[in-house]
Formats: structure tokens, C-alpha cells, sequence
């Protein structure tokens, strides 16, 4: 027999289902419902054993209080109200919904035509209204007591100028890693060979791709391919139940807390900017039923969706109730999950209002005081595809940004695309031009030569033109400027002087990451050489194309990766936060940044414009103005020689009984200490990098 329920007044905050140890409060926001009702399910989930509306409103939030429920309930909402697509409404209480702040969710709907809130086929289209039940395609929302032993949990708290960041898919990354427990889950990612991996490599901060509640796209599954990177959030507090391995919360906990003890941060790629119920034609699960008009940016027609994000719709931040739910998922993400930061996915979005892009909106404005979220690492990805979407640079501090700039630049200098040499210098002294304002550090730049969208570091050498067939999009999906190299053969290849010139390509881009100002970011796999077989844009392939090749790994290329990152480590003159203008340095005169041209002398104007140029020479010093208390560096000399040709390089002398030590060459992936006694030979194509000791260093 179904015991009876009551629900009582409760509270209008907080917001969600939460237990207080005797019953559970539920809070909803809806401006314009006329009724929310909370739909209680059977232990199993299979069977809705009550309907209780809830009684009392203050403001827009709804709420209510039912003694004697525990964690572990099943639960959906419904809202009831009008059903008007022209006038932006679109109720459907036959649709059950899930509850925005649900900590957990069972599983992923079934995609059924009774998920829409219209009838799918009518001649009225998304103007006709469905009556079916949703119910038995939806998952349910889990009330959850999110408390966790941490014991002493001491985030790293690693200073953005020691930061390497590692772009990792959770699934991706762990599936094939041999001796990690559970494969594909979040309790992989905590396992003592993923984290013997990471740290010996030298991350920092392992960067997630989406682990938020997210849907598999249904176009998707008719074709049988699947959403594999997770850029379609339905659930912005539930981590996605694809990566629990036993269904709990706690695992998502456990895992910060083992990569914490390794003193490797947690950030987590989260995408506020739209949610994958689509545009007019999607389905009805969540923040469409609850108030679409409140919930998403909607077109003058009220009927269609503005779609700056390319995915349908675009979320409503400048809603103060929408903009509280964004801010309230970041804290809950820090205060109770306890990760390190957050990479904002079409961050240009978040920043939008009704006259454009603003890098005072609301968004920006409440995130730089809020005293949780500002002590936190905070990543743009500085654009979407709405009109002046593109604001590389724009980002109020403390938002450091994706350099897109960086990675094709890069690519071209090292692919020997004329006039690129200027484009390098500004590379390596951390795109000044782009955010030495506003009081910004040169940390503000995310530098990468690859990120999940796009080729893998292997496949930048290995291939010219995208391999997308097996997305089922004609080859027509992902980037077609890829500013790549095959070397005379598309994709793999056993002529051994082609995959000479392939390593070394790669050798020389991630000595060239790691060696510039800012904050390197490295696509996780790049440093074994792992390749997706050419797909540039394998968001829908949760197979071997998407996995990481772990059997395959190049052990040679591991371990170059690893002593750049500790060069890196070693060497403050990498790491700094102020910006290098070739200003004069009140501790010795000496500017701190000099331009060379081989032979020895300073750069010319007809050096920079020369389009023939192919290798750029630069002393980098510490910055001026760098505090006494900061570390100290004397000097490196940086060759980055993109031709053909050896060159001789001619390093300034020195007076005062320090001397050039040369300490690495990627030509050879050689790391040493051999004193120069004249010019340095540094073959083409290939890096070198000297360090200036003192006569006793």
C-alpha cells in the first residue's frame, strides 16, 4: 500500500530538492507557471506513486516540504501553464521534467516522439500540442545528501604561472589506460596509473571535457553514433551518470580528492551557453517546460530561438533567475565537489546582451565578485558564432582565454608559410597585443597547438585534408583550415624519412608550446602521438577513433614531452607573468627581451617584413619590474629556425664571466650542457635553447 504524503509550506531556497535530515524542501523557479507539481516515483524509478503540487509561491519560486523522504527518492516535476509558441510559453504538464538543480540523474532519455511538447508530423508543426506522457522516456532526478569524508583534502592551488594545463575526455582518456580500475569513469581518472601518468609528465591541472548531465543528440542515435565530448548539458549540478560506475556522486568526490593528493587540479569544461533541448523543433525535458520564455533568448517572433551558439538555442543569462541557476551550479561545483576552475565553453555568449558583446555584463560582473568563484581558475573560450562573437583578448581579469591565434600561428611557422615570422615572435611573448591591458598577466594566454576540436598533435603532421566520414556528414563537418602537413603522404606511412620529418615536426611545436609565455595547454595523448585516423571532429565517435591509443604510445615522444615540461618548471624566465617589451631592467640596464638575427646583430624592420624569413632568435631575461622577491633567472637564448637550412647562430658575448650553455635540440631530442666556445649550429628545421650560467654555474 502507497503511504500517504503531505506537503507542507517548506522554503523558497534553496533551490532544488534537499534533504535536511528529516524530509526534503523542493524549490522551483517559474515566472510564468500556473502550477509546478513534483511527481514522486517507486524505489525502482518505474512507477509515479504521487503528484503533489506545490502549494505556496514567493516571487517566482515555488516550494514546498515533505516530511520522511530520504535521499535516494526518484523524482520529476511538471509544469502547468499556457501553451502559446508565438507569445514564447510552451507548458506541457504532460511532459515530465527534470528538476535544474537535481544533483543526480538515472540515465539519459529514450528518445520517443512523446518527448516533444508538440506533435512531431502535424501539419501545425510545433504549434500543435502533445498529450502523451513523457514519463516512461524521461530519467529521473535523485535526491542526494552530497556530504563526503574529504579527510585533510588540500587543493594544489598552483599559481597560473606554474600551470600546464591537460585537455582529457573522462571516457577518452581512461578507456584503453592499462591497470586503471573501472575504465571510462570518474574512479579511472582517480587510479594510481592515471595519476602515476600525470605527474610524472608534470600537469598540473587536468582540464575535463564535459561531466555535466548531458544528452545524446537524437539524429545521433538514429544514425548509430552517440554525443561523445557531452557539449549538450541537460543537468548543470548532476555529473553525467555515464561515468559513475556504481551510480554515486561520491565517486565524482573521490576522484577530485585522489588528484588533489597528487596536487593535480581539477577544471571542468562546462557549457552554460545553451542546453540540448535545441530550438523550437527539440524536445520539452527541462527548462523549456518550466518557462522557455524565462530560460532562453528568444527571437522577435517570440516563436523561434536566437542561436548565437550554432546549437539551436542560446541560454537567457541576463535572466537574474537564470544567471542565480549558472552561478549557484559554479559554487555548489567548488564548495561541494571541490574542483580548481572552470573553461566556459562559447564564453563570448555568457557576455552577451540585447547591444552586443560587453565585458561588464551581468555574468562577468557578478563572477569577479563573487568571493567563491574569484579564488578559482577561470578559462574563456573566447567566441561563439553569433555577430561579433570573435573576442579573443576582450575577458575581464581574472579570465584567462584560449588562444586560437597561438595554435595557427604555430602551425604555420613551422609548416614554413612566409611572413610568419613576426606572427612567432608575438606567439612566444605571450600575443601581448591581445591582452597586455587591463592589468592582465601573460598567463592569461591558454596556448595550444591542438584541443579535442580539431586534429591531434600526430595527425597536424600526418594529414592535409579532414577524414570525418565516419560521422555520417559527407565529410562536410569540422574545421578545413587545419594549417597541417602530411609530408608527401595523407596519413600513415612507412617511409622512414617521412616519419623522421614527422617527429621531428612534432618535437619542435612542443618544445615551441612550452617555451612560450603563458599557459600551455596539451591535448591529452598528444605526448605519446596518439591519432583519431585523421578526423578533425570526433565528437560523435565513443569508439577506438575517439580513445586514446595507449598500446601505441611513443615512448620516445613521452619522454621529450616530459623533459620540456621540467625545462619549463626549472626556468622562471618561461613562467612569468609580466610581459616582455624589450624594456630597460633597473636591476642591470639590460632590456629584457633582445631580437637577433643569426649573425649576431639586432633585428632590423627589413628583417621582420622579409617574407623569406624562416628563423627567429630571441634573448628573453626576467621582465622589467619583476619584484625582488620573485624567482630569479639570468638568461635563455631561444633559436627557432623553421627552414631547411642549417643556420649558424652567433650568441651576444657576455662581460661579466657568465657564459652560454647549450641545453637543448629537438634535431636530436637531445638534453645536455655544452658550453659554447663559438657560433651554434642549429640544424633545419629544429629548436635550441641555450642557457646563460655564471662562470661557476
Amino acid at each position: 500500500m502507497t503511504r500517504m504524503l503531505t506537503m507542507t509550506e517548506g522554503r523558497p531556497a534553496p533551490l532544488g530538492a534537499t534533504f535536511d535530515g528529516e524530509g526534503v524542501n523542493f524549490a522551483v523557479f517559474s515566472e510564468h507557471a500556473a502550477r509546478i507539481t513534483v511527481c514522486i516515483f517507486s524505489d525502482d524509478g518505474k512507477t509515479e506513486t504521487h503528484r503533489l503540487d506545490l502549494p505556496e509561491r514567493n516571487g517566482d519560486v515555488w516550494h514546498g516540504y515533505v516530511s520522511g523522504l530520504r535521499p535516494g527518492l526518484k523524482y520529476g516535476l511538471r509544469a502547468d501553464g499556457p501553451y502559446a509558441p508565438h507569445h514564447g510559453h510552451r507548458f506541457n504538464a504532460n511532459k515530465l521534467l527534470l528538476d535544474p538543480y537535481a544533483k543526480r540523474i538515472t540515465g539519459h532519455p529514450v528518445w520517443h516522439d512523446a518527448l516533444m511538447g508538440y506533435i512531431v508530423g502535424h501539419s501545425s508543426g510545433d504549434l500543435s500540442f502533445d498529450r502523451r506522457d513523457s514519463a516512461p522516456y524521461m530519467p529521473r532526478c535523485v535526491v542526494e545528501d552530497p556530504s563526503f569524508s574529504w579527510g585533510v583534502d588540500r587543493p594544489p592551488g598552483h599559481r597560473a604561472a606554474d600551470t600546464v594545463l591537460y585537455e582529457a575526455h573522462v571516457k577518452g582518456f581512461t578507456k584503453e589506460f592499462a591497470g586503471a580500475d573501472h575504465p571510462g569513469t570518474f574512479l579511472a581518472l582517480g587510479s594510481e596509473p592515471v595519476l602515476d601518468h600525470l605527474t610524472d609528465l608534470g600537469i598540473t591541472a587536468i582540464e575535463l571535457l564535459p561531466v555535466h548531465a548531458f544528452l545524446n543528440d537524437r539524429f545521433l542515435v538514429e544514425k548509430g553514433l552517440t554525443n561523445y565530448w557531452g557539449y549538450q548539458s541537460i543537468g548543470f549540478f548532476a555529473p553525467d551518470p555515464r561515468y559513475l560506475h556504481a551510480g554515486q556522486i561520491a565517486e565524482f568526490q573521490y576522484m577530485v580528492a585522489r588528484l588533489h593528493a597528487a596536487g593535480i587540479e581539477v577544471i571542468l569544461d562546462v557549457v552554460y551557453n545553451h542546453t540540448g533541448e535545441g530550438n523550437e523543433s527539440g524536445p520539452t525535458l527541462s527548462f523549456r517546460g518550466l518557462d522557455n520564455l524565462s530560460y532562453y533568448r528568444l527571437a522577435p517572433d517570440r516563436r523561434g530561438y536566437i542561436n548565437d551558439t550554432g546549437t539551436g538555442n542560446t541560454v537567457n543569462v541576463d535572466h537574474p533567475m537564470v544567471l542565480r541557476m549558472i552561478l549557484d551550479s559554479l559554487r555548489y561545483w567548488v564548495e561541494v565537489m571541490h574542483v580548481d576552475g572552470f573553461r566556459f565553453d562559447l564564453c563570448s555568449t555568457l557576455g552577451r546582451t540585447e547591444q552586443g558583446f560587453d565585458r561588464g555584463a551581468a555574468f562577468f560582473d557578478a563572477i569577479r565578485q563573487d568571493p567563491v568563484l574569484t579564488n578559482v581558475k577561470l578559462i574563456a573560450e573566447p567566441w561563439d558564432i553569433g555577430p561579433g562573437g570573435y573576442q579573443l583578448g576582450a575577458f575581464p581579469p581574472p579570465f584567462m582565454e584560449w588562444n586560437d591565434k597561438f595554435r595557427d600561428g604555430v602551425r604555420r611557422f613551422w609548416r614554413g608559410d612566409a611572413r610568419h615570422v613576426p606572427v612567432m615572435a608575438d606567439r612566444l611573448t605571450g600575443s601581448a597585443l591581445q591582452f597586455d591591458h587591463s592589468g592582465r598577466p601573460a598567463t592569461a594566454s591558454v596556448n595550444m597547438l591542438t584541443a579535442h576540436d580539431g586534429f591531434t598533435l600526430s595527425d597536424v603532421v600526418s594529414f592535409v585534408e579532414r577524414h570525418n566520414q565516419a560521422n555520417g556528414e559527407d565529410n562536410r563537418d569540422g574545421h578545413s583550415a587545419n594549417w597541417s602537413d602530411n609530408f608527401g603522404v595523407e596519413g600513415p606511412t612507412t617511409n622512414p624519412s617521412i616519419r623522421a620529418a614527422r617527429a621531428l615536426r612534432r618535437r619542435n611545436m612542443m618544445a615551441t608550446l612550452l617555451l612560450c609565455q603563458g599557459t600551455p595547454m596539451i591535448l591529452a595523448g598528444d605526448e605519446i602521438g596518439n591519432s583519431q585516423g585523421g578526423n578533425n571532429n570526433a565528437y560523435c565517435q565513443d569508439n577506438r577513433t575517439g580513445w586514446i591509443d595507449w598500446a601505441a604510445a611513443d615512448t620516445d615522444f613521452l619522454e621529450f614531452t616530459r623533459h620540456m615540461i621540467a625545462f619549463r618548471r626549472a626556468h622562471p624566465i618561461l613562467r612569468q607573468q609580466r610581459f616582455l617589451h624589450a624594456r630597460e631592467r633597473a636591476v642591470d640596464g639590460l632590456e629584457d627581451l633582445f631580437w637577433w638575427r643569426p649573425d649576431g646583430t639586432p633585428m632590423t624592420q627589413a628583417d621582420w617584413d622579409d617574407p623569406e624569413a624562416r628563423v627567429l632568435c630571441a634573448e628573453l631575461r626576467m621582465a622589467s619590474g619583476t619584484p625582488d622577491y620573485a624567482e630569479r633567472d639570468n638568461a635563455l637564448f631561444l633559436v627557432f629556425n623553421a627552414g631547411e637550412a642549417d643556420a649558424k647562430i652567433h650568441l651576444p658575448p657576455q662581460h661579466d664571466g657568465s657564459h652560454w650553455i647549450h641545453r637543448i635540440s629537438t634535431a636530436t631530442s637531445w638534453f645536455g650542457a655544452q658550453p659554447l666556445n663559438g657560433p651554434l649550429d642549429v640544424p633545419g628545421p629544429s629548436v635550441a635553447v641555450c642557457v646563460l650560467e655564471a662562470q661557476d654555474g
